[in-house]
């Protein structure tokens, strides 16, 4: 049996894990492609994602006091209807976020490319370096990681700040260069658009609840989790609207779409209009930032992510090694090392913007099955299921979030759609050829069909300490 991993995070490494995980392409890459489906919109659409957002965060907020361990996603639909929906979430919620990661290490790319001469051969191999630098960081010890994450976030937080207020006083003083009209057309777009974009950029928000993976590392859980949880998709709400509305201000509209002689829209929309920011360096200043804050966001990702084999394989549904936790730094390291492996391949050889797109449509699709499995707990009405957060709106917060999370992934367009539902199946294999065999956990699913005569094999002792 592995060793416990230590119980090493406070409150605000937790906030700036979560945010570090929200705070990379959401704001860096993915504005000028929302822009490009619903222009000023925009700005409504990231609003409009939070909302999506909130039910699966408040879930998620009391699943993780009940159940303070390593898995996430995993961990939780597993305990509530059964080994098989565990499974496939496990290695969906897995994959999402290295996507995600890989994702937001070659949207660093464009950022460098823009104060650099580097050619695209040598960013691949800056991409693949950064990748190996963030598996030893995580191998290192997760108190290490989370202390290196707080320091990084204050900083890319703060000038996103000084981005926010250089515009604002630009558009003040009535400088062309920062023109608030860009932003009439808010709430011209069609609703059809406004959804779109929404699902598009909702990947954005998808590292908000995974802290919850990391919950076994967290100090004083009970707390430290609803409130990291919470807080940053709070945070990150006002960050990203007034981020996105000063991005509209700076840039003409051509330029973001790629109209204005570009190939699509712009994958590098806050350098883009940036150059009148302080004092004439802002493009420089917001490229460094911006390659900051997306490895910053890539380091997140290999932290929570790597947790889920780590957890699976504790439940014998991977294989055992991927359980062992370094005798020397306490972390996962066989699991942190199988993350990085597919990490750097997605890196160097596969077109990580599609797979990314087809990622964000599983997020929703896991994201929605975590309201049901916090209804199955609820309705299991389990003596050993004993939450010190309890979500509020039981049930009507948990069905809206799950029927309006399942049709914004119907707006993602087939090929994303197709490419969750491989990711599905695929999981599902695993579950036949290897967990089958081996599962043996109770669930609150089973114990709601009667199948189940001690409640407390569905939340172990280990899960509820």
């Amino acid at each position: 049996m592995a060793d416990d991993l230590r119980r090493s995070l406070g409150l605000y490494p937790t906030l700036m894990i979560s945010i570090g995980a929200m705070i990379g392409s959401g704001i860096f890459v993915l504005p000028a492609i929302g822009f490009d489906e619903a222009g000023p919109s925009v700005v409504i659409a990231y609003l409009l994602a939070a909302l999506v957002a909130l039910p699966a965060a408040l879930s998620k907020a009391e699943l993780g006091t009940a159940m303070p361990e390593s898995g996430g996603d995993y961990l939780y639909i597993e305990r509530a209807l059964g080994p098989l929906a565990g499974t496939v979430a496990g290695i969906g919620a897995w994959f999402s976020l290295a996507f995600k990661s890989a994702f937001a290490l070659v949207g660093l790319g464009a950022y460098l490319t823009l104060i650099t001469p580097l050619g695209a051969t040598q960013l691949s191999l800056v991409g693949v370096g950064l990748a190996v630098l963030i598996v030893t960081l995580n191998i290192l010890g997760t108190e290490l990681t989370g202390k290196a994450q707080a320091v990084v976030v204050t900083v890319v937080v703060l000038g996103l700040v000084a981005y926010v207020g250089n515009t604002v006083w630009l558009a003040g003083t009535g400088s062309t260069a920062a023109d608030p009209s860009r932003l009439s057309g808010l709430t011209d777009s069609n609703p059809g658009t406004v959804v779109t974009a929404a699902a598009l950029v909702f990947v954005s928000y998808a590292g908000v609840t995974k802290i919850a993976s990391v919950a076994e590392e967290v100090k004083n859980p009970d707390k430290n989790l609803p409130r990291g949880i919470l807080g940053s998709l709070g945070i990150m709400s006002v960050v990203y609207v007034g981020v996105i509305g000063c991005i509209v201000m700076l840039n003409d509209p051509a330029v973001l779409t790629g109209s204005a002689g570009g190939h699509g829209a712009s994958l590098t929309p806050m350098a883009d209009g940036a150059s009148a920011l302080f004092g004439g360096y802002g493009t420089v200043v917001v490229s460094v930032l911006a390659t900051v804050a997306l490895l910053s966001m890539a380091n997140a990702g290999v932290l929570s992510s790597s947790r889920f084999p780590l957890a699976m394989s504790r439940d014998e549904l991977l294989p055992e090694a991927l359980q062992t936790v370094d005798p020397r730094f306490s972390t996962p390291r066989n699991s942190i090392l199988l993350t990085g492996g597919v990490l750097v391949v997605l890196v160097a050889f596969v077109p990580v913007v599609t797979l990314a797109e087809m990622a964000s449509a599983f997020i929703m699709l896991v994201l929605s099955i975590i309201n049901v499995s916090l209804i199955a707990f609820r309705e299991a009405d389990l003596d050993a299921y004993s939450p010190a957060f309890r979500a509020p709106g039981y049930p009507v917060v948990q069905i809206l979030g799950t029927v309006v999370g399942f049709g914004m992934i119907t707006q993602l367009g087939l090929v994303a759609v197709l490419g969750a539902a491989g990711i599905t199946v695929g999981g599902a294999v695993i579950y036949l050829l290897y967990g089958q065999s081996r599962a043996s956990h109770d669930s609150a699913l089973a114990a709601l069909r009667g199948d189940v005569d001690d409640d407390t094999s569905v939340i172990s002792t280990e899960d509820a300490q």
